[in-house]
């Protein structure tokens, strides 16, 4: 055998293992934002709105303007019923009716007030109004007025007295009727009218005059209070709580009192057809019950509202149940509000009456083409 055949060969090299391709390196920091006035794909990038929270009120506050439009629509509502229930316009609508008129609480030289918020108050210038319309009414055949009132005002008390002696002039019974107290003011009305009817308790009478004034001097001392007036005259503050009342001041308002007591003796004498000083001996203040003011000649007869209203049509011929209607009736908002604003409310309430009259009324007429 050749040698060289027996030459040995190098051994072959291990082959290595192939080499992964290196992964680039990942960055994780974000880029740079871009410059401001750089578009791309012809869009400028702005940044997300940011929404502001809903402010926490909006939602309740919602909510009670709603609820209040409902009670609004409500009271409209109840207004219209009220309306057409209670018989819209007054005298108006009526009919041969009896009319009443109400005279609660203080009265004054003034409109009537009060209500469900506020004190009730009959002033001089709406009861006169309603006599006066009561008496031009043909169909009103005679006037009752309700009294249910403590007394008040001299004056407005005399301006429902001579309104009473004009209806009465101009052929228009008067009857009266007393609630729970009609005195001194409450009376000075009353005694002008044909009739008077008083319950048996009721409280009447209380004929004359009263001024009353307070002494603060004395406690504005203790407290360090030094009231100053500037006066044009010596009497110009006269009745002021700063100071006693001197003699001639109590000279000028007892003589005061004294012309308007005599006015109202007179007034009464006059209305009930007595002597003067047959009044007079009873006009010292005292209240009287309506018994005891009936056997003074004060009242006529005993007996309520049915009774009065009962008496004064059968007086003018009226046979059976008598209508009757309240003259100067407020209404449903009048008597809530009260005050100044029952005029408007009435006016309000009689328009939506008369509207809802209107949709009902063509409403039956629809029916009845058809």
């Amino acid at each position: 055998m050749n040698d060289d055949q027996f030459t040995s060969s190098p051994s072959p090299e291990p082959e290595q293992p192939a080499q992964q391709p290196q992964q680039p390196e990942i960055n994780s920091t974000p880029p740079p934002p871009p410059p401001g006035n750089y578009q791309q794909g012809g869009y400028q990038t702005v940044p997300p709105p940011q929404q502001r929270p809903r402010p926490k009120y909006v939602i309740p506050l919602a909510v009670g303007g709603g609820c209040l439009l409902l009670i609004v629509i409500f009271f409209m509502f109840i207004a219209a019923i009220g309306a057409i229930v209670g018989g819209i316009g007054g005298a108006e609508y009526g009919g041969r009716h009896i009319a009443l008129i109400r005279v609660n609480g203080v009265i004054t030289a003034d409109r009537s007030g009060g209500g469900v918020l506020s004190s009730s108050t009959s002033g001089s210038e709406d009861i006169v109004s309603e006599i006066e319309r009561a008496a031009r009414d043909r169909d009103a055949r005679a006037i009752v007025i309700r009294i249910n009132s403590p007394g008040g005002s001299p004056a407005g008390s005399e301006e429902v007295y001579n309104a009473i002696m004009r209806a009465r002039k101009a052929g228009k019974l008067v009857y009266t009727s007393m609630g729970d107290v009609a005195a001194s003011g409450g009376y000075y009305i009353a005694a002008p009218c044909d009739k008077i009817y008083a319950d048996a308790n009721s409280i009447t009478g209380s004929i004359g005059v009263i001024f009353s004034a307070a002494d603060m001097s004395n406690l504005y001392s203790k407290i360090g209070y030094k009231p100053e007036v500037i006066k044009s005259g010596k009497f110009k503050d006269i009745g002021s709580p700063n100071r006693p009342i001197t003699p001639e001041e109590r000279a000028l308002i007892q003589n005061i009192v004294n012309t308007t007591y005599i006015n109202f003796v007179n007034a009464v004498a006059k209305g009930r057809k007595l002597p003067f000083d047959q009044v007079k001996k009873i006009a010292d203040g005292r209240v009287f019950t309506g018994d005891q003011a009936r056997a003074l000649r004060l009242v006529d007869n005993i007996g309520g509202l049915h009774e009065t209203v009962m008496a004064a049509a059968k007086a003018v011929g009226i046979k059976g149940r008598p209508k009757v209607i309240e003259y100067g009736r407020k209404g449903f908002l009048g008597e809530f509000l009260g005050s100044e604003q029952s005029h408007a409310s009435g006016e309000l309430e009689r328009a939506l009456g008369r509207q809802a009259l209107d949709m009902l009324q063509q409403k039956d007429q629809t029916y009845n083409l058809r």
